[in-house]
């Protein structure tokens, strides 16, 4: 119940965020309209709509995605025909007479004559399909679960909370509205003007939709206005479910214990039981690490945010290791070729990590957890109560500082703690630059992805020929012969390659040689030369690389000012899969 809460309270602070501009033309359009025969038809055409095109999207079918795609189609060319019609009357005559027919009806409803419940229901509809909200944390926790455990009705109905959250104040300000557009349409002429100008609005709704600015330039503008609101609200409300349960937990088992930390009880430890396998240890359990203080750790080797907390947690568990903490890896795959476990242990050597890691193939610990994220971590004191958790990198002074918290309480005393870790980070380890981050994560896989310009469109699961085409911001094309898969793109024949325009001052790709593991050449170039020194910790300053096993390779990092860029890979060798692009 408290997760439907949270998602209608994050469909409720779109209403601050710039990816909901595109769509107010059509929901203003109704201001002034009788609430129960315009507004509200058109807001649950809406809900729905977009509940069931998530939904879809969830699930994950490449019959979806086309079918989303031509609904979009037909959605922008029915606004179109809307906003024309709110426009002139005169071009609205040009058209067809069916269009005519329909335009005028919409234009008539528009202008406040008698409400149709049909046509509130169809730009609703429309709406629906073209709302691309920005997927903070809460959308991403809703679609992250569909996608890990399979879309079910509760997925459908925690979309359904989020639109009908974004509804709530979207009528709450059209009501509003209608009171100022009715005083406006009072004052001499005025009406015409204010439907010619709703008019011109919808038509540049439907051409920031078209030229997906609202999937671009507005969901980067939008991430830093309301992640940090949707991740306090489910702090705030998850620390109060998790205190309910710790109200059983077992007081402390020394009253004359000199030093208690003031730090809120979350919940109780939960089992570890249900991990493939151990790595650098036997299998732990709740009950062997009573008396220790437990950071576990929830990571996958090939995920970027992941990949830079590796050198604090690792600094951590050495330089608290003798003091009693006890840090434990929870490894969750995300794609298929992290649950294979050779790819795991090669991993862990690599990221030098000596702390015990399980192998959560199944994802029992991760649901023991009622876990989310990754990277995802969850503080446990000495007497097996959750103190403090904290999603995805940054902030480690104040985790280093509960870890201190926790030790100095488990020994009755604080002593000096000799101040807080500061790791060298190398290569894809180092900190991102944030100042200068304007590109996001894109999946190359059709069951994720986003951007991709090719012309040709995608063609699931076969064997074809793509060109990449000029792609502008964050957008990406395949080049030579692919097959696009769920999760991966495969090349079929030597000579392809992939680009992206981006703008960061590291870029990332996962890639793997795919079946039979044999090594794939590669060149990069970073606007049509060799990298010299802007290349990344993977590739040389010719450009020239080899992919030899499945994970994360640090292609490009600019070394002077950051700025636009055009990033190109050809693979000299056919086999090669990328998954995903990420930024730093």
């Amino acid at each position: 119940m408290i997760l439907f809460v949270i998602a209608y309270a994050a469909g409720v602070l779109t209403i601050v965020s710039p990816c909901i501009l595109p769509v107010l033309p059509f929901v203003f359009s109704r201001a002034g309209q009788p609430f129960a025969r315009s507004i509200l038809p058109m807001f649950l055409g809406k809900v729905v709509t977009f509940a069931g095109v998530a939904t879809l999207a969830a699930i994950g079918g490449d019959w979806a995605v086309q079918a989303n795609e031509v609904g979009r189609y037909a959605a922008l060319a029915v606004l179109a025909g809307f906003g024309v019609t709110l426009l002139s009357t005169r071009v609205a005559a040009m058209v067809t007479r069916p269009a005519v027919a329909l335009g005028n009806r919409l234009s008539q409803r528009a202008a406040g004559q008698n409400a149709n419940v049909g046509t509130s229901v169809l730009l609703g509809v429309a709406t629906g399909l073209l709302w691309a909200p920005c997927a903070g944390p809460i959308l991403g926790l809703v679609l992250t679960g569909a996608a890990l455990h399979g879309a079910n009705v509760e997925t459908t109905l925690l979309l359904t909370a989020y639109a009908a959250g974004a509804a709530t104040s979207l009528a709450l300000a059209v009501l509003a509205g209608g009171r100022v557009f009715a005083a406006m349409k009072r004052s001499l002429g005025f009406g015409e003007r204010l439907r010619q100008g709703l008019g011109v609005a919808v038509l540049a709704g439907v051409a920031a939709i078209a030229l997906g600015f609202d999937t671009g330039l507005l969901a980067r503008l939008s991430y830093a206005s309301t992640t940090t609101l949707e991740q306090s609200l489910l702090g705030r409300l998850r620390g109060n479910s998790t205190e309910a349960r710790a109200s059983v937990a077992p007081a402390a088992s020394d009253p004359q214990q000199a030093y208690r930390s003031d730090l809120p009880v979350e919940g109780t430890f939960p089992s570890l039981d249900g991990a493939v396998e151990w790595l650098n240890s036997e299998p732990l359990t709740v009950e062997q690490l009573r008396g220790k203080v437990v950071l576990v750790d929830f990571w996958t080797y090939s995920c970027i945010n992941c990949i830079r907390t590796v050198p604090y947690v690792r600094a951590w568990a050495e330089k608290y290791r003798d003091q009693g903490l006890v840090v434990i890896g929870v490894h969750a795959p995300e794609f298929a070729f992290e649950k294979r476990i050779d790819n795991v242990k090669r991993a862990v050597k690599d990221f030098g990590i000596g702390y015990p890691v399980a192998i959560d193939n199944d994802f029992a610990i991760w649901r023991a957890f009622g876990n989310s994220y990754w990277p995802a971590h969850y503080f446990i004191d000495a007497e097996g109560r959750i103190r403090h958790h904290h999603f995805g990198e940054g902030d480690y002074a104040q985790s280093e500082r509960v870890i201190q918290e926790l030790l100095a309480e488990a020994a009755g005393r604080r002593k000096d703690d000799g101040g807080l870790v500061t790791p060298n980070a190398k290569g894809a380890e180092a900190a991102p630059d944030f100042a200068n981050l304007q590109s996001g994560e894109d999946y190359v896989g059709y069951m994720r992805a986003g951007n991709f310009i090719s012309p040709e469109g995608v063609t699931p699961d076969e064997a074809r020929d793509y060109t990449v085409g000029r792609p502008r911001l964050n957008q990406w094309g395949l080049a030579g012969n692919w097959t696009v898969r769920a999760e991966q793109v495969t090349l079929n024949r030597a000579g392809g390659g992939i680009a992206y325009r981006f703008s960061a001052r590291d870029l990332h790709l996962v890639l793997g040689p795919g079946a039979g593991g044999k090594k794939v050449r590669f060149q990069v170039k970073v606007d049509g030369v060799a990298p010299g020194p802007d290349h990344g910790s993977d590739v040389g300053p010719d450009g020239n690389g080899t992919v030899s096993e499945t994970r994360l390779y640090q292609l490009v990092r600019q070394s002077a000012d950051v700025r636009e860029r055009t990033f190109e890979i050809r693979f000299l060798d056919p086999g090669v899969e990328a998954f995903v692009f990420t930024f730093g």
